[in-house]
């Protein structure tokens, strides 16, 4: 049976493939005309406001070469005073498109369904800033929620990580850095929305082309291009802390939830991910959603399918 839409989600879908057909897709490591056309998409967005719950206190700090790292702390009012769970949450955008505002509906949402702060980051993106900038600010992140646990009513033994995609990535990267420098108290949680984490080249398979209306085999290319160096993608030059797949040993990591759509690019990856993280006895759930392509809530909003899925993270975000 070939490939298919999810039903509740095909005829919005399509729309939106009918909307953008004639748009021109940027050239291969064109980052600049990917970020004009990102910034286009999330213009035509609805409310933005988000929940109206939740509140949103704005912090620096510095990282090792003296720049101000943004963080934005996000709480649902009336929490309770008893110290409890955060989470550090990472964006999405292939390495190189987003910053936390844009995110900002979809971020208080998840704080005010599972009353759970996020510590949300404006991590800096490639090309601008290679790797080892991104998980390097992530980790002066993590130290930082860390270190401010008390004044922020945070319990430190009850941080987790949380990412979409490239954000995904990120996390899962963090996770490998922090197990081996010692990071304490560890890392409670990972959960990562279908998680960009391995640079090698993925097989085109024609059948699948035309679901990937949000992010494509030249997006990818593009992207993991501007993180590691264009000459780098796909060799043994590659970091694990960059390309999560990569790691040769994946013991020792956190409880790891993880999804991915059926009609996204990553599955596979995401799959054989998970699949070694059960391996390496690490507590791992993972859905594989069929019919969903990936950034599928763009195109899914109000339908039953959107629903469970944000159900089950909301279950993993009050899991730890």
């Amino acid at each position: 049976m070939p490939y298919q839409l999810h039903p509740e989600i095909e005829t919005t879908t399509r729309l939106f493939s009918e909307l953008t057909k004639d748009q021109p897709r940027p050239a291969l490591h064109d980052v600049e005309s990917r970020r004009r056309n990102f910034a286009a998409f999330h213009a035509l967005g609805g409310d933005r406001s988000g929940a109206s719950d939740v509140t949103v206190v704005k912090y620096t700090t510095e990282t090792s070469d003296g720049y101000a790292l943004p963080l934005h702390w996000y709480a649902r009012q009336g929490s309770t005073p008893r110290a409890g769970p955060a989470v550090l949450y990472f964006h999405g955008g292939g390495m190189i498109i987003g910053k936390v505002s844009e995110f900002h509906a979809s971020i208080s949402a998840y704080v005010s369904r599972s009353g759970v702060p996020f510590l949300a980051v404006d991590y800096r993106l490639a090309p601008e800033h290679p790797h080892p900038t991104m998980v390097e600010d992530a980790y002066i992140a993590l130290t930082w929620l860390r270190d401010h646990a008390q004044e922020l009513n945070v319990d430190a033994h009850r941080i987790a990580v949380y990412g979409d995609s490239a954000g995904g990535g990120l996390a899962a990267g963090l996770n490998l850095l922090a197990r081996d420098r010692s990071f304490t108290p560890p890392i409670a949680k990972q959960i990562l929305i279908y998680p960009m984490v391995d640079d090698r080249p993925i097989v085109e398979d024609k059948e699948l082309t035309q679901f990937l209306i949000f992010w494509d085999y030249q997006d990818n290319i593009t992207g993991w291009g501007a993180l590691v160096g264009k000459e780098n993608v796909g060799t043994e030059n590659v970091s694990e802390y960059a390309a999560p797949s990569r790691a040769k040993d994946l013991s020792n990591l956190p409880s790891t939830y993880i999804e991915v759509g059926g009609l996204d690019l990553f599955r596979d990856q995401d799959i054989e991910f998970a699949r070694r993280l059960a391996a390496a006895q690490v507590y791992t759930e993972f859905h594989l959603y069929p019919g969903l392509p990936h950034g599928f809530e763009g195109v899914g909003v109000g339908t039953k399918v959107l629903k469970g899925v944000m159900e089950n993270r909301i279950r993993a975000l009050q899991s730890f």
